[in-house]
């Protein structure tokens, strides 16, 4: 199996549990796995090396909550938002109805060219989600599009009950026809458990069916206001729970003791409800940030994701939500890089594999054309990006081969 050493790199930054940096690093790589970390005087011996000229490396982002699959605009309401209409989730319908005009191949070429866009600022594990389609066919083809481009398909039929439609009929129709549809294609399941969307009712039985299929949970939980979106997916022990804008001392709590037979120091034992925060959409709709620096002080993981979607926050790049967690959410460089790799990693049950830089794990490694990590936020909103590896093999960005 041949090896590649990148070597010469100011610093690597981990992502392990105790946040280390290596100074003066270089990482071999064999096959599609990190085999060895450390100093680069002391590198083995590789069959290529790769000069990083002075960059810093760390863990390719892992972006746990997307919404790729949609055709259309929402500029207008975005200018609409910025001169001060309030943000209600009926705007989804507008999306839903360009996104059911698109064709296969449209479709599948938009989310190719989102997902090509992640993958250039450094996302190397993606999930995205369905719920632009809100009919049976309609959900089971976003879903079996998004299932050969990103790599982990969430159903969220229960995004927005249709225009005209009775809410509990609707509600049966995600748990049943159309679960039953997406199934082949989907890793979880999620609802909007919100004002304007499903209520606390609809929503458990959202979650009950998707469990009784075998899926995993999440939860679009607290955003546009106090709400029992939290409480719900610490109680089916759902592995996310997202957006988390609006949350009081007994969320907190709720989602604290659930983390009570988990070992951070060496990350092993029964993990509980990864709470998700989504800073560019509390951005867009000018929501309070959620309370990331409450939540970790309390023993909670947090995860950082970009909520990609054409309505609340139409980005990719979670280097800017890392910079938004440093600047704005009190979260250090350190936590705020974990949260957006391990956290994520976390989120999507896949920690085993991705999300750190550690000898056996997947190989995948962002370069910053900066010499530190700290760059991310000490430069805000300047493109650091450099060449990106997933698995092993270089996947976006050029670099010089030193032989």
């Amino acid at each position: 199996m041949s090896t590649t050493l990148i070597t010469n790199l100011s610093e690597a930054f981990t992502a392990d549990a105790a946040h280390t940096v290596v100074e003066h690093a270089a990482i071999l790589i064999e096959g599609e796995n990190i085999a060895w970390i450390g100093d680069a005087g002391q590198a083995p011996q590789a069959d290529a090396v790769i000069d990083a000229a002075g960059r810093a490396a760390l863990p390719g982002w892992v972006d746990s909550h997307s919404h790729l699959v949609f055709a259309g605009d929402r500029s207008r309401e975005f200018v609409a938002r910025m001169a001060g209409q309030d943000y209600a989730a009926g705007g989804i319908a507008v999306t839903t109805q360009a996104t059911r005009a698109a064709s296969d191949e449209q479709l599948a070429k938009l989310v190719q060219a989102r997902a090509a866009e992640a993958l250039a600022g450094g996302t190397t594990y993606l999930e995205t989600k369905t719920g632009y389609g809100l009919t049976v066919q309609e959900e089971a083809r976003h879903a079996r599009i998004a299932a050969t481009v990103v790599d982990q398909v969430t159903f969220l039929g229960a995004h927005l009950v249709p225009a005209g439609m009775d809410p509990q009929e609707y509600t049966d129709l995600v748990c049943g026809d159309m679960l039953e549809r997406v199934r082949p294609y989907v890793q979880s399941a999620d609802v909007f458990c919100e004002r304007g969307a499903f209520n606390e009712s609809q929503s458990r039985q959202v979650l009950a069916a998707a469990q009784a299929a075998g899926l995993g949970l999440r939860v679009h939980g607290n955003q546009l206001g106090p709400g029992p979106g939290t409480q719900l997916a610490v109680e089916f022990g759902a592995a996310s729970v997202d957006h988390v804008n609006f949350l009081d001392a007994s969320d907190v709590a709720a989602l604290a003791e659930s983390w009570a037979g988990w070992d951070p120091q060496g990350r092993t034992g029964l993990a509980g409800t990864v709470a998700t925060c989504l800073p560019a959409c509390d951005l867009s709709t000018r929501m309070p940030f959620a309370p990331a620096r409450e939540l970790i002080d309390a023993g909670v993981q947090v995860a950082l994701a970009s909520n990609c979607n054409p309505g609340t926050s139409y980005t990719s790049s979670m280097a800017f939500c890392v910079s938004t967690a440093v600047l704005q959410m009190h979260l250090s460089i350190e936590e705020a890089i974990v949260a957006a790799t391990y956290g994520g990693a976390l989120a999507l049950g896949v920690q085993e594999r991705v999300g750190s830089l550690e000898v056996g794990k997947r190989a995948d490694i962002q370069l910053l054309n900066a010499p530190s990590v700290a760059h991310l936020a000490y430069r805000p909103g300047m493109n650091l990006s450099g060449p990106v590896f997933r698995a092993g093999r270089l996947a976006a960005g050029q670099f010089e081969r030193a032989k």
